[in-house]
């Protein structure tokens, strides 16, 4: 009978070690994508979606390719607690530390949604709010975190508003311009409730997709604190749990709070330029048309000492 040698894990064999001048070219970037892991985010739970990678280098002895088990299984150090840039730094390196000489640069990067209780305009209830994220984390010469969060709002036309304004001027010239008697208290507030809003500024939701690069100094994933900040100088914020109290405040707010899209982006650029956390940051704000087929966009730029495109 013949027996079948076992072999040993030593001698399995490493394709990706191999070495030759054919595999002599540099990569920008290698890795995997769409990696499912549990990560907790600004102290709450996210199901995460994750790509890691490095870049390959040039080199005479160059190895035909990376070995992604080493950077998977590294991948793990991100379930074992709230994810700070911290533990990023240290990831990174540890990355580059599994395949020395072959790579100088490494990246990782998270997305998921983060969840948030967010308290009613008047009700005093809370729901809950699901923002986009994204955590992008790099490492080469430097080291740096970039964030970036979706924030959903209302705008209403100011353009939309004044020819509203107007055709209420405009009815209420039909109703009582021919009249020689004043018009009583009673009789206005009567018309208010029964005319006095022919038509109605058209609204929409929109969208402000803010991304900041954190200070080298900054402890923890500052999300919470970078949304409100947002939300607060939108003043329009998309509600959760609603009453009928809550909707007459939401309706005040949209009208205190007339925004084109070029108006909403100076609003954010304003309160970036005061954040605490940032060093530099990118806007988009997207009013998601009711009145056109088309979207309207602003974008900002900022680099701490000018914008750009």
């Amino acid at each position: 009978m013949t027996v079948t040698p076992m072999l040993c894990p030593k001698m399995l064999p490493d394709i990706q070690s191999l070495r030759s001048h054919d595999f002599d070219m540099a990569l920008s970037w290698v890795g995997m994508e769409q990696i499912d892991l549990p990560v907790e985010v600004a102290g709450r739970p996210l199901t995460a979606k994750v790509n890691a990678g490095i870049n390959l280098l040039r080199s005479p002895e160059a190895e035909k390719g990376i070995h992604m088990s080493r950077i998977y299984l590294l991948l793990d150090e991100l379930t074992q607690g709230e994810i700070t840039p911290a533990v990023l730094r240290r990831l990174l390196g540890e990355f580059l530390v599994s395949h020395q000489r072959s790579s100088d640069r490494a990246s990782v990067e998270i997305t998921g949604e983060l969840l948030l209780s967010r308290k009613s305009l008047t009700s005093n209830n809370f729901g809950w709010k699901a923002y986009p994220i994204r955590i992008l984390a790099e490492r080469g010469e430097g080291f740096a975190v970039t964030l970036r969060v979706g924030i959903p709002y209302s705008s209403t036309c100011p353009a939309s508003a004044a020819l509203s304004r107007n055709l209420a001027q405009q009815q209420f010239q039909r109703d009582f311009g021919s009249r020689k008697e004043g018009v009583s208290v009673e009789e206005m507030l009567a018309w208010l409730g029964e005319k006095g809003m022919p038509g109605t500024p058209h609204s929409q939701r929109s969208w402000a997709w803010v991304s900041c690069q954190l200070k080298p100094d900054v402890a923890t994933l500052p999300f919470e604190e970078l949304i409100d900040r947002c939300e607060a100088a939108l003043g329009t914020a998309v509600q959760t749990v609603v009453k009928r109290s809550d909707e007459q405040a939401f309706a005040l707010a949209n009208g205190q709070n007339l925004m084109f899209c070029e108006d909403a982006a100076r609003r954010l650029n304003k309160a970036m330029q005061d954040a605490p956390f940032s060093t530099a940051f990118t806007l988009r704000v997207e009013h998601q048309e009711s009145l056109h087929a088309h979207n309207a966009v602003a974008r900002i730029h900022w680099t701490g000492n000018h914008h750009a495109a």
